[in-house]
């Protein structure tokens, strides 16, 4: 078994050959190279915006901007007149009042126990989920005096967090008051990326009824495959897109109508070459059918590249992108690696020190997600701290 490392030709430099960096290039130790379109996540909002005016359309940011950075997509949304951010929790909260200071921005989690007092600090809104937390955050702010409001969430369906219809039937008459405290009436659709499933029709109908109790109070049901439903039956005051705008298909099964945002790369540490009936990787799962030349590329589990992608006997591996050409994987994924079959590449278009393309140009995250078995959502949010990260479009320019 031997190593393959050809050297540049005479009068040749690294800037020459296809997808070498420089010695003096700050991508030169990246192992993996991340790439965010922030221009294209704007593009995204305003696309979605488009689709719902007049309703306002928020930007869902929690785990960390679905990986993609918080504190730089917040900025860009801000600036692109998003005016309503949803997160997760407390710290990503403040993570967005540092960037949005004249945003609203409600807190998915809900209200700990003891926390009102760090919402009021942050100006932040809890999305109230149950009667215990309506109870403490009522008597917050009947001890306070605080007005900064708060959503009050209702279960029509997906069995998760919120009042039941219900409980939220027995809260509806404080709406009479004249501070009652809600800003917004929330639930959330389960199936809303299959058009055709009932329970959207269910969930709508319930949540259109209970809008009728909370008249005068702003709701939200849509999310981003809930903004496509037909006819704009899920829109009410105000739309909540979260992967769409990360370039994520909120329309399965039909073309993507939101621009890629994400392009992730690998680079190549080594390239082998093994012989026919030589196996590769951990558990000796690949068996070479040929001479091959496989490619090794720094990136593995540890950095979010999930090791369902190497496939198994019901489905074929993920495919990576190396000198133009769509590649298999060759083996399980390691913690650090991934083994790649660059066999039909040609010669030259491999080397070490390039990049192969793990999401990009016709491998989008929704295919590398399904070959994965998993979604878009999974493979965004688990893109992990070691890629060095690269924005375009950024606020400053």
């Amino acid at each position: 078994m031997s190593i393959q490392d050809a050297p540049l030709q005479p009068g040749q430099t690294a800037a020459a050959v296809p997808n070498k960096v420089s010695a003096g290039d700050p991508n030169t130790a990246a192992g993996g190279l991340l790439t965010i379109d922030l221009a294209a996540i704007e593009a995204n909002w305003r696309t979605l915006s488009g689709r719902t005016v007049p309703i306002e359309c928020a930007g869902v940011v929690k785990a960390d901007a679905y990986g993609c950075g918080l504190e730089a997509v917040t900025a860009r949304l801000a600036r692109a007149g998003c005016k309503t951010f949803f997160v997760a929790d407390l710290a990503e909260g403040r993570r967005v009042r540092a960037i949005a200071q004249q945003g609203v921005v409600y807190v998915l989690g809900g209200l700990f126990p003891h926390t009102a007092q760090a919402f009021a600090e942050a100006q932040l809104r809890p999305v109230i989920n149950g009667l215990a937390e309506l109870a403490e955050w009522d008597a917050f702010v009947a001890s306070t005096n605080w007005r900064g409001g708060a959503a009050l969430h209702v279960d029509t369906g997906m069995n998760r967090l919120g009042l039941s219809p219900d409980e939220a039937v027995a809260v509806a008459s404080r709406v009479q008051l004249a501070n009652h405290g809600f800003t917004l009436l929330m639930s959330h659709l389960a199936c809303a990326e299959t058009p055709s499933n009932p329970m959207n029709d269910r969930q709508i109908k319930m949540f259109r009824e209970l809008r009728i109790l909370f008249r005068g109070v702003p709701s939200s049901l849509a999310n981003s495959s809930g903004i496509f439903l037909g006819g704009g039956v899920a829109h009410c005051d105000l739309v909540r897109p979260g992967i769409a705008l990360y370039g994520g298909n909120p329309t399965p099964g039909q073309p993507n109508p939101m621009r890629p945002v994400v392009e992730m790369k690998g680079r190549i540490a080594q390239v082998r070459e093994v012989k026919r009936g030589e196996t590769v990787g951990y558990g000796a799962t690949f068996t070479a059918q040929r001479p091959s030349r496989i490619a090794i590329i720094a990136v593995g589990y540890g950095d979010g590249f999930l090791r369902s992608s190497a496939g198994d006997r019901t489905k074929p591996p993920a495919q990576v992108i190396v000198g133009g050409k769509r590649c298999p994987l060759a083996g399980r994924v390691s913690m650090d690696l991934i083994a790649v079959d660059v066999t039909d590449v040609p010669d030259g278009r491999a080397r070490r020190g390039d990049f192969a393309t793990l999401i990009g140009g016709d491998l989008g995250v929704d295919a590398l997600a399904a070959t994965a078995g998993t979604m878009s959502y999974e493979v965004l949010t688990r893109m992990g701290n070691r890629f060095h990260r690269v924005y375009k479009g950024s606020v400053s320019q």
